[in-house]
């Protein structure tokens, strides 16, 4: 096993042991515990055969497979000495682990934990004009960020496809750029770069796991003169914007960012409860249509 490895392996057992017990790292978790959350995991396992109507018995892992198989001969082993000859562990297993917990398979999980974003390939070049920085400076913070679909058919109710994510802006210390990380459904992360221009903004995001770049152009009014308040403060922004689905056609967006208090800001994906009264009844339908709303990858 590469160092690379481990270091995956590491956040799958750090991953169980919050999920199931919420301890944050693996090496607080005991040989028991340990026993506790593989049976835990062998009966989503079983639920998930019987669910599928699947009659073949399912592959369930060993009472000791965590404990012994990935803690004692893997990452203790590791810990122990770095130059060990240690064998890579079963990814079969791995994906069917990750799989009744959510993720497509073992690299679905790993990339959807990954910590650093690939921002040098996002760029946003204009010659011959200066970056407002003054204007940048007051979109670093956490936001709230709502989108919505616009519908194919102008007359339609806008309120088919309505999305509300958590999202933070902040100046890269190194590089003097401005960042964007946005939480999304299904363990995605989305990243991008900010400038501004004259009262343009402009944001190029890109996901962690699917290569699908959206540009976001917004537009502040008199915002040079708003500028000279020094009590002045951005709540609000809207933006359009334009990206590439998986079919390559372009996607009209609708996009509100609206400020969130950084004490109450939680950095991950908000939902509301499925019979929240500020979900439209429209919504309720579509999410109900579970076989509707997949997307077809063929």
């Amino acid at each position: 096993m590469k160092k690379e490895d481990i270091i995956h392996l590491e956040k799958l057992m750090n991953f169980l042991s919050f999920h199931f017990l919420k301890k944050n790292h693996w090496e607080d978790v005991t040989k028991t515990e340990w026993s506790y959350i593989v049976a835990e995991l062998n009966d989503l396992i079983s639920n998930d055969h019987r669910e599928k109507g699947i009659k073949k018995q399912p592959d369930l892992l060993g009472s000791n497979y965590l404990y012994e198989h990935l803690i004692i001969n893997k990452l203790k082993k590791y810990h122990q000495n770095e130059n060990a000859v240690l064998s890579k562990p079963n990814l079969a297993k791995l994906s069917l682990i990750v799989k009744v917990l959510g993720y497509s398979n073992y690299i679905d999980f790993i990339n959807s934990h990954t910590g650093s974003f690939n921002f040098n390939d996002l760029r946003i070049d204009m010659d011959n004009v200066k970056q407002n920085t003054s204007l940048l400076d007051k979109l670093v913070g956490c936001w709230y960020s709502y989108n919505r679909n616009l519908p194919d058919n102008p007359l339609e109710a806008k309120d088919d496809r309505i999305w509300r994510s958590a999202m933070e802006i902040y100046k890269s210390e190194t590089s003097g750029e401005y960042y964007i990380e946005r939480s999304g459904g299904d363990h995605h992360k989305y990243f991008g770069k900010v400038t501004a221009y004259s009262d343009y903004v402009f944001i190029i995001m890109n996901s962690n796991t699917f290569i699908r770049q959206r540009h976001f152009i917004s537009r502040i009014k008199d915002i040079k003169e708003k500028l000279k308040n020094p009590e002045y403060k951005l709540h609000e922004l809207h933006f359009i914007s334009t990206c590439i689905s998986f079919n390559q056609e372009p996607i009209a967006l609708f996009e509100i960012f609206q400020k969130a208090d950084r004490k109450n800001f939680v950095p991950d994906s908000i939902s509301f409860p499925i019979d929240s009264d500020e979900i439209p009844s429209s919504i309720i339908k579509q999410l109900e249509n579970t076989e509707a709303n997949r997307i077809d990858y063929k």
